[in-house]
C-alpha cells in the first residue's frame, strides 16, 4: 500500500507551488492512472510517489516505510527491491544488446546469471524472443519500448511506475504497451500506476486521479 500526506512541491525562488496539499491511499495490487493537462503536476507526482523525487513538504509511505527517513542509500535498495520504471524514452544502453539492457538491474545486487533465463522468458513473452541479441539502434520504437518494460519487470517488482509510456509510440503499439500492463497487474498483483495525458489510455486503468492545477479534482476510486 502506498499511503500520500499532505504532499507539497516547490520550485524555485520565489516558490512556484506544483503540488498543493495531496492526499491519496493507494491499495496493493490496483491498477490506476494520473492525468490532467500539461502543467498540472501529474509526472512530478508520479515522480515523488515512485521515491525518485523529494516532496516539499509531507509523506510517502510505501508498505509502511515512511521514504523520507531512508538514506540514499536505503532508498536506492528499496527502489531496486520493490520498484520498476517506465519512462516516454527508453533509455537503452545502445553498446548493450536487448537482453543486456534488460539484466542492467540485476547487475546491483549480482543476480545477472540468476534471473537470465527471466529475461529471455520477458522479451520472448512480449514477442521479442528473435531480437534478443538486436542493439537498440536495430529496434523500432515499439520494440525499445518492450525492452524497457521487460527491464522493469525482471526484479519481479510490487510497484511498476511509469510516465507516458505511449508518448512517442503510435496508437496500435500504446495499446499494446497497456494491455501488457494490464496483463501484468491481472497476472502477478503488481501495483501498476501511470501517467498519460490520452483519455483512451486512461480508461483502461480501474482507477484515475485527475490533477488540476497541483490538485486532486477527480479520484474515481
Amino acid at each position: 500500500m502506498i499511503e500520500i500526506k499532505n504532499l507539497t512541491k516547490d520550485f524555485g525562488i520565489p516558490p512556484v507551488h506544483i503540488l498543493k496539499g495531496i492526499n491519496a491511499v493507494i491499495q496493493e495490487g490496483e491498477m490506476l492512472t494520473i492525468t490532467g493537462r500539461s502543467g498540472s503536476g501529474k509526472s512530478t507526482l508520479l515522480y515523488i510517489i515512485s521515491t525518485l523525487d523529494r516532496p516539499t513538504e509531507g509523506e510517502v509511505l510505501i508498505d509502511g516505510v515512511n521514504t523520507k527517513n531512508l538514506t540514499s542509500v536505503e532508498l536506492h535498495q528499496f527502489r531496486n527491491e520493490k520498484m520498476g520504471f517506465v519512462f516516454q524514452f527508453h533509455h537503452l544502453l545502445p553498446e548493450l544488446s536487448a537482453l543486456e539492457n534488460v539484466l542492467m538491474p540485476t547487475r546491483k545486487s549480482r543476480r545477472e546469471v540468476e534471473l537470465k533465463q527471466r529475461g529471455i522468458e520477458l522479451l520472448s513473452a512480449f514477442g521479442m524472443e528473435k531480437k534478443i541479441d538486436s542493439f537498440p539502434g536495430q529496434l523500432s520504437g515499439g520494440e525499445q519500448q518492450r525492452v524497457a518494460i521487460s527491464r522493469a519487470l525482471i526484479m519481479q517488482p510490487k510497484f511498476l511506475f511509469a510516465d507516458e509510456p505511449t508518448g512517442n509510440l503510435d496508437s496500435i503499439n500504446g495499446h499494446a504497451v497497456l494491455e501488457y500492463f494490464q496483463r501484468i497487474h491481472r497476472e502477478s498483483g503488481t501495483t501498476v500506476i501511470y501517467v498519460t495525458h490520452d483519455p483512451i489510455f486512461a480508461k483502461m486503468a480501474k482507477r484515475e486521479i485527475v490533477l488540476v492545477d497541483g490538485q486532486i479534482k477527480l479520484d474515481s476510486a
